[in-house]
Parts: structure tokens; C-alpha cells; sequence
């Protein structure tokens, strides 16, 4: 668990200062709204490409070589960063966020049923709720590190300036050159420490486990199926874990951007918001710590939290007021994106228990499938930057735009509902007269 934990973290680290790269990207390479999403795109659409590959490669060479295998893909992305940051190929910085995505992917097939079948079934929600607790508390650190160390404080006047549109012709690209290449002492510190991970968790007394052998009798009595396909559970759960991570990237990564329709630019507080939510994320994960399975089955928890999340997306949508928080005046919305990072810590990990049970054999390419899910980080900040760009054409404001285009939220979040309430019982797509 200890080792599972520091992994997490690892993913912690590598993904969430993507949320902060997104307006960092936007201004350094100079991108429309719907290109800097292409961050999160670039990222995280490898998990669709690579999670069954993935499977494949975990079979061939085992879970340790695998996790190594994973870590060393993600130095090389990372390392990429240098030459992007150097030239401002913003093409590269895709490239190394890619690399980045695939090695994550290789990653998340082998820890997640890791997580899952080191120990009982019902208590799987509250292993995932520990190794999460390093998956939240690295975000945090990520943020706050990125924002002290890559956005110095020079550097914050400059985006301003930037920003004021102070600078034009080779001028614009100097000041644009010196901000990026902030990128380079940081990125390349983390492509050693991938690297180094790497080749401590191959040589680390993590067992190697045959998830085939340890789920082969775990049909719970029922007829094993040919086909993953005829696990309606399962497939109504991908749908689920597609829905999840598409909305919690919604609310990560278009904070900063919400923000600064409420006068918060990426040089000032704006930066925190995303720690402000993943820190809420943490407490959530120590509540499912605590409550599941003692106090609360993680079922019941998956149907609180998705409700919650549910509540707080209306009132996103449909309440507005002036509120000073923090020493900060926005708008109280704001405020409801935030608090979703509680109840959002619990979605994973009740989802993913309900969406492997009674597999049996075909448990690790069930795992996959789920791992394709998270490619929801990929295609839903896009989807919702096309949404924001066409309300912006209808003249509206930037905060007005992009508060309608929250509404994206709301179907998702009732679709979970239902998944935690019926969904998950369904064993056959349709019963025979």
C-alpha cells in the first residue's frame, strides 16, 4: 500500500498541474480558448489509444517492468518540455504531454487492480480512498509548486504586462520566450525523478501479481460470459467513469479561466483555485477513509457524492452574488466548482468495484476499459471550450458564457446517480420470454 500510495502521488504530480499549464499555455504560446483545452486533450487521450495495449504489455513483461516501463515513458515526456520550452513549439510541449499520457496509462492498468484485489471486495472503496489521499496531496503540491517556481514573481508582472498588451513584434516574442522557458529547470528535475522511480519501483518488494489466477473464481455463482462485452455492469460503468473524469476535469481545469472572468488573472490568487478544490478532494478521501465500510457502504457513498455533485452543479449554473472569500471578491459560483472536489473523491472509487465485480477472467481487460474511461479528461474540457466559444458568438459576456456552458455537468452527474442506484445490477442487457 505504501508503494501504491507513492505511485498515486506520482500521478498526482504528472496530472493535475495540467490545470495550471492550460492558461499558462494560452498566453505563453498565444492560443485561443479552444486550443489551450488541447492540453488536457493531448494528455489524456492517450489513456483511450493505450489502456488495452496496455493490458497487453502487462501481460507480456508483468506488473513491475510494466510500472517501470510506464515511469521511463513519462521521463521522456517531461524531457520533451526542454526543447518545446526552448523553441516555443508548442507542437513538442503536445508531444511530451502525450508521452506523458501514454506512460500514465501504462500505469493506472497496472495500480488499479492492484488496488482492488490486494485485498476484500467491500473494502476496495476505502484502498482507493488511501492511495487517492497521495493522488489529491501531490495536485496540491504540484500547483503550488508550479506557481511558486515556474510563475516567479517576475514573471507575473510580465504577464500582466502581456496581458495589458504592452508588448508587440520581436518584443512580444522575447517577453513570450523568457516566460516560457520557465518550464525547462522544473520539467527536467521531473523527467530524473520519473526516471529514477522507475527503476526503484522494478527493484522494490512489490509482489507481482496474476490477476487472472486471483479473479478466476470471482463470477459470484453466476455463468461465465464469452464476450466483456455481455457485462452490462461493466459497460454502464465505463459510461460512468467516462462521465466522472470528463467533469472532474471540467471543474480543475477551467477554474483558473472562470476566475478570470471575476478580474483574477493567472498572475494573482486565480493560480490557487485549483489547489483550493483538489485540497476539498483530500478531505473527501479521508472521510471515505474513515466511513467506508464501517459506517457507509460504497455503493450508497457513490449515490450521496454523485447527488451532491448534482446540487452543486445547479447551483453553479443558476446562482450568482458578489462574495469576498479568502480576501478575494468573486462571484459565489465560484465557490460551488470548488466544493465539488469532496464529494468528487468518492466517485472513483465507488465506481470502479461496482464495474469489476464478477468478472472473473476477463477482469484485467475489464480494468482496461475502465482505464480507456479517463480519457473523459480528454474530450470533455474541449467539448466544453466549444461550448463556451459558441455562447461567447451570441454576445454574451465571457462569465455568462461560460457559466450556460456548465450545464454540460448536469446530465453526467444524474447519469451516475442512476448507475449507483440500478445500474449496477443489471447482469444482462435484455431477458428472453
Amino acid at each position: 500500500m505504501v508503494i501504491l500510495v507513492f505511485l498515486f502521488f506520482i500521478f498526482g504530480l504528472v496530472s493535475w498541474v495540467n490545470t495550471i499549464l492550460i492558461p499558462y499555455f494560452k498566453i505563453t504560446c498565444e492560443l485561443s480558448r479552444v486550443q489551450s483545452y488541447l492540453v488536457t486533450f493531448a494528455f489524456y487521450i492517450a489513456y483511450l489509444v493505450m489502456a488495452i495495449p496496455s493490458s497487453v504489455l502487462l501481460n507480456r513483461v508483468g506488473y513491475k517492468k510494466g510500472m517501470m516501463l510506464g515511469l521511463w515513458c513519462m521521463a521522456l515526456g517531461a524531457f520533451l518540455f526542454v526543447p518545446a520550452a526552448y523553441w516555443r513549439m508548442y507542437q513538442i510541449f503536445l508531444a511530451g504531454l502525450f508521452l506523458l499520457g501514454i506512460g500514465l496509462a501504462i500505469l493506472q492498468s497496472a495500480a488499479n487492480p492492484y488496488v482492488t484485489i490486494i485485498g476484500p471486495r467491500e473494502s476496495a472503496a476505502k484502498r482507493f480512498s488511501i492511495v487517492g489521499t497521495g493522488n489529491k496531496l501531490a495536485g496540491i503540491i504540484a500547483n503550488l509548486i508550479f506557481a511558486a517556481v515556474v510563475i516567479r514573481e517576475s514573471d507575473k508582472v510580465l504577464m500582466k504586462q502581456i496581458e495589458e498588451g504592452l508588448y508587440s513584434g520581436q518584443a512580444l516574442d522575447t517577453a513570450l520566450d523568457t516566460l516560457v522557458r520557465g518550464v525547462i529547470v522544473p520539467y527536467l528535475i521531473l523527467s530524473i525523478i520519473l526516471f529514477v522511480s522507475g527503476t526503484i519501483v522494478r527493484y522494490s518488494v512489490l509482489p507481482e501479481l496474476d490477476a487472472k489466477e486471483l479473479n478466476k473464481g470471482a463470477e459470484d455463482g453466476l455463468e461465465p460470459k464469452k464476450s466483456i462485452l455481455q457485462y452490462p455492469a461493466l459497460i454502464l460503468g465505463v459510461i460512468a467513469m467516462f462521465f466522472h473524469i470528463g467533469t472532474q476535469m471540467i471543474s480543475l481545469a477551467t477554474i483558473i479561466d472562470y476566475a478570470g472572468t471575476m478580474g483574477l488573472g493567472l498572475e494573482g490568487p486565480a493560480q490557487n483555485f485549483p489547489s483550493f478544490t483538489m485540497t476539498f478532494t483530500f478531505f473527501g478521501y479521508l472521510l471515505g477513509i474513515i466511513l467506508i465500510p464501517k459506517y457507509l457502504n460504497q455503493r450508497v457513498a457513490l449515490f450521496i457524492c454523485a447527488t451532491l455533485n448534482l446540487v452543486l452543479s445547479l447551483l453553479l449554473i443558476f446562482v450568482s452574488g458578489n462574495v469576498k472569500i479568502l480576501g478575494m471578491n468573486t462571484d459565489v459560483s465560484i465557490w460551488f466548482l470548488v466544493l465539488m472536489g469532496l464529494p468528487n473523491a468518492l466517485l472513483y472509487a465507488g465506481i470502479w468495484p461496482l464495474a469489476i465485480n464478477g468478472l472473473g477472467r476477463l477482469t484485467n481487460l475489464g480494468s482496461s476499459l475502465l482505464v480507456m474511461a479517463l480519457c473523459g479528461s480528454a474530450v470533455f474540457p474541449l467539448v466544453f471550450g466549444y461550448l463556451v466559444e459558441f455562447n461567447m458568438s451570441s454576445s454574451t459576456t465571457a462569465f455568462h458564457a461560460m457559466k450556460s456552458a456548465y450545464l454540460i455537468l448536469v446530465p453526467c452527474f444524474a447519469y451516475i446517480i442512476w448507475y449507483a442506484g440500478r445500474g449496477y445490477k443489471i447482469n444482462v442487457w435484455h431477458k428472453r420470454n
